[in-house]
């Protein structure tokens, strides 16, 4: 009797894999314990953006500057007498926002060069190794900062800048998978079928490496996070006046000497959760996503 071809089997649907990945990743405590506190920032960005909760982020009082933390300004207030904790939960809109679309944007570029140059191959495939190789040539700090002098500071700028500093990663990641993939079997029959390019690019292979782009994704959003920290801290990030994280912190150099620690405390500790809870939800999705931990 012969054994059937392993190699000949169709490739597994991406719903079964995505199914068995959110089964296991249920399983592990630690990761869906991350995605609630995430899905909290998420909730408190949303209503500081619409403006719901903590209006009063912005109303100075001169009176009530350097308010050590109280019944009524929990974390205290900065050296305009702004409430300290009003303007930390306004900074998770700046950052939240700023780690969505930037990285967004990098995937996008990423995904596109990516599947296009492991696709095709031949001159797209060297033009784009060129162009990549290129960008990654120039050190990533000054690049951001390039950008953010040449358009200004700014969320926006922040994005943009984010998006097209960021993509040079995945998008080896995504060439290399699609390399692998255009000559397996599904991809064949579906050629065989009459499956045009764009058809195999984006409703065959794709699907089947969506999973490396959700933790590039995720890993991106703690880089993106932690960079506006710091390019706000120097100045390069947010306009004046906006609430960030970096902002805050950069004012404690001030305060620091006056005996002032709420500001610094409160970003830190908003900034730190928030990155642990999506480092180790990174993690989770990782393992899940894993076909080799498939079954466990």
């Amino acid at each position: 009797m012969i054994e059937p071809n392993s190699d000949a089997l169709p490739a597994a649907s991406p719903n079964s894999l995505w199914t068995d990945a959110f089964r296991r990743l249920k399983k592990d405590k630690v990761g869906m314990i991350s995605l609630i506190v995430i899905v909290i920032y998420v909730l408190v960005a949303i209503l500081c953006g619409l403006d719901l909760i903590f209006q009063n982020y912005s109303v100075a009082d001169d009176a009530r500057s350097y308010l050590a933390p109280n019944a009524i300004n929990w974390f205290g207030t900065d050296f305009l007498g702004r409430d300290v904790l009003a303007r930390a939960a306004h900074g998770t809109y700046t950052s939240m926002l700023v780690g969505l679309l930037g990285p967004g944007l990098s995937v996008i570029i990423g995904v596109v060069l990516g599947a296009l140059a492991g696709y095709f191959g031949g001159r797209t495939d060297a033009l784009v190794v060129w162009f990549y190789t290129t960008v990654d040539t120039i050190p990533y700090i000054l690049l951001i900062s390039a950008f953010a002098f040449v358009l200004g500071p700014g969320l926006q700028t922040l994005c943009i800048v984010f998006g097209l500093t960021g993509w040079v990663g995945l998008c080896r990641l995504v060439r290399a998978e699609f390399l692998k993939h255009k000559e397996k079997e599904y991809v064949q029959s579906a050629r065989a079928l009459g499956a045009g390019h764009m058809r195999r690019i984006f409703r065959h292979i794709l699907p089947n490496v969506l999973h490396i782009v959700l933790i590039q994704f995720s890993l991106a959003f703690v880089s993106v996070i932690k960079a506006e920290v710091i390019l706000s801290y120097l100045g390069l990030g947010v306009e004046a006046g906006t609430p960030s994280w970096g902002v805050m912190i950069s004012d404690a150099k001030l305060e620091l000497s006056r005996g002032v620690w709420w500001g610094l405390l409160t970003a830190t500790l908003f900034m730190f959760f928030l990155v642990l809870a999506l480092n180790l939800f990174t993690s989770a999705l990782r393992d899940a996503l894993d076909p080799k931990l498939k079954g466990k």
